[in-house]
């Protein structure tokens, strides 16, 4: 069952969202005509819109959320391979199946996987945490890098706080997948921190 579910939900995440539906609703190629080629939410949004992009965001999101929250309530979230499923969405919609090399930078899939830990919502949580600290306290530039930087810090708290080695494994995996999508995106561009002051 266990490798089943990994099947499942690398083949969930390899269904690139962000590039079919704009592409059939907008006739719209994400990868081309997006800021970095990224098959993604944002680029949907940018160039499709808000509805659409809401569809592709709820729909990238469902593609690591279904998977994972179907063996988390059907398998034991303490088996080792457990890690693997709580992944295997990410792997798939960085690497998809037939184009391994026009996967996306797995992201929004990445908070579907965590949502469907539920009712655990620390991981999710944790993960979102970091982001909002990175763009509206502490913000850092260009986009690439403060996902780089939020998602090595989730990774080093999910080791040190999560008590299931399944769920650390899994959160490092998921981590590592999605730095590896962005280092390999990445392009020199001024770096800037910038500390958000309160106005009085």
């Amino acid at each position: 069952m266990y490798y089943l579910f990994i099947l499942l939900g690398y083949l969930s995440g390899s269904v690139l969202y962000a590039l079919l539906i704009p592409g059939f609703l907008c006739r719209v190629d994400v990868r081309t005509a997006g800021s970095d080629g990224n098959p993604g939410a944002f680029n949907a949004f940018k160039l499709a819109g808000k509805k659409v992009g809401s569809l592709v965001l709820l729909l990238e999101l469902a593609k690591g959320f279904v998977p994972v929250f179907a063996a988390a309530h059907i398998l034991d979230i303490r088996s080792p391979l457990f890690g693997f499923i709580l992944a295997a969405p990410v792997i798939g919609h960085a690497f998809p199946f037939l184009q391994v090399s026009k996967g996306g930078k797995a992201i929004a899939v990445s908070f579907g996987c965590l949502l469907g830990l539920l009712p655990n919502l620390y991981p999710v949580l944790l993960l979102a945490f970091f982001y909002l600290l990175f763009s509206l306290v502490i913000v850092i530039h260009p986009h690439l890098l403060r996902s780089i930087i939020t998602y090595l810090c989730f990774s080093i708290t999910s080791i040190r706080h999560l008590c299931s080695p399944s769920l650390r494994f899994g959160t490092l995996l998921i981590s590592s997948i999605v730095i590896l999508k962005h280092v390999l995106k990445y392009k020199k561009e001024p770096v800037s921190i910038r500390f958000i002051q309160r106005s009085r």
